[in-house]
């Protein structure tokens, strides 16, 4: 049996969010992934939304070899996000920082290590870890890299652009706590925008890192893809066209609203600002873009936003 829970103290530990749900195609390969990190001092907690196919033995072999190290519960079958939501809200679920993990990718070894350099990890400050990621086929083949983004991560990007998947993200405990305000009767776009939403918004340190954390495998069962490629622009501008983007805005900002008195006086105005071109005429929205700075991370996503903008789609 393989127990890492015992290693120096002083090194952070993490707990590894994993979310599972009839996975058995991919997940050994995602567990052994974990298992060769370089960061040894790790706690695996799994939340299976209730699968029918061979996940759960898989995660039992698991289970024997990692003992206490590993902990499976049972979803709240109310989407892949509130899953994740599900384990945030635990409070049987506590270390020093949380890795979110899909069920299909494969980790590189020092994903872990990387992350947890994050500035701020154990302070009051919420803290945002992000990368790249390398896509890989059903195979997992190498087929290209997620988009690299260069602009600075801001509340003002967050509001209307999600700069990384959940799979590539570490926060640390006072960004969950952060997290775990939002109740399980809200609907949530997803976890991973939230998170991005919440901590740039509440005045934390936002890390993007251009080199890929992981291999993050492109197939049939995927819930979200890898946002690249001509097909993938344009079921983009097609949601933001038929009304999507702006349903989505709805949901994101009926939470930031609760989160108001957490939010930075500089965001709370912002906020404000955002809500206000949402309902103004078409000068008063393009006027509040501009002024407000809102922007995306490449010159088309921001093209696009001004599009939204003028036909009120945001």
């Amino acid at each position: 049996m393989i127990d890492r829970t015992h290693t120096d103290p002083s090194i952070p530990m993490i707990g590894i969010l994993l979310c599972t749900y009839n996975g058995e195609a991919f997940l050994k390969e995602q567990l052994e992934s974990f298992l060769a990190q370089t960061h040894e001092r790790w706690r695996l907690f799994v939340s299976d939304d209730w699968s029918t196919d061979g996940t759960e033995a898989i995660l039992n072999h698991y289970q024997c070899q990692l003992g206490e190290q590993m902990v499976v519960l049972k979803g709240p079958q109310k989407g892949f996000a509130q899953n994740f939501m599900s384990l945030i809200r635990n409070p049987a679920v506590r270390c020093d920082a949380y890795a979110f993990s899909d069920q299909d990718d494969i980790w590189m070894p020092d994903k872990l290590s990387r992350s947890i350099t994050i500035p701020h990890l154990l302070s009051d400050i919420p803290c945002l870890y992000c990368s790249r990621s390398q896509l890989v086929d059903a195979h997992g083949q190498p087929t290209g890299l997620s988009p690299l983004f260069r602009k600075h991560p801001s509340f003002k990007n967050a509001l209307v652009q999600s700069i990384a998947g959940a799979n590539t993200m570490l926060i640390n405990e006072a960004t969950r706590k952060l997290l775990a305000l939002t109740s399980i009767e809200t609907p949530i776009v997803a976890h991973d925008w939230l998170t991005y939403l919440v901590v740039s918004g509440c005045g934390g340190s936002v890390v993007y890192d251009p080199e890929p954390t992981l291999l993050y495998r492109q197939h049939t069962g995927n819930l979200i893809g890898a946002n690249i490629g001509i097909r993938s622009k344009l079921t983009r501008i097609s949601k933001m066209l038929n009304g999507r983007f702006k349903g989505w805005n709805e949901k994101n900002l009926s939470i930031l609203r609760k989160y108001s008195s957490d939010l930075t006086p500089e965001n709370r105005l912002l906020l404000n600002q955002f809500d206000r071109l949402r309902t103004s005429n078409i000068f008063g929205r393009l006027k509040f873009l501009r002024t407000a700075g809102f922007y995306r991370q490449t010159r088309a996503g921001t093209i696009s936003l001004y599009v939204a903008v003028v036909l009120k789609r945001v």
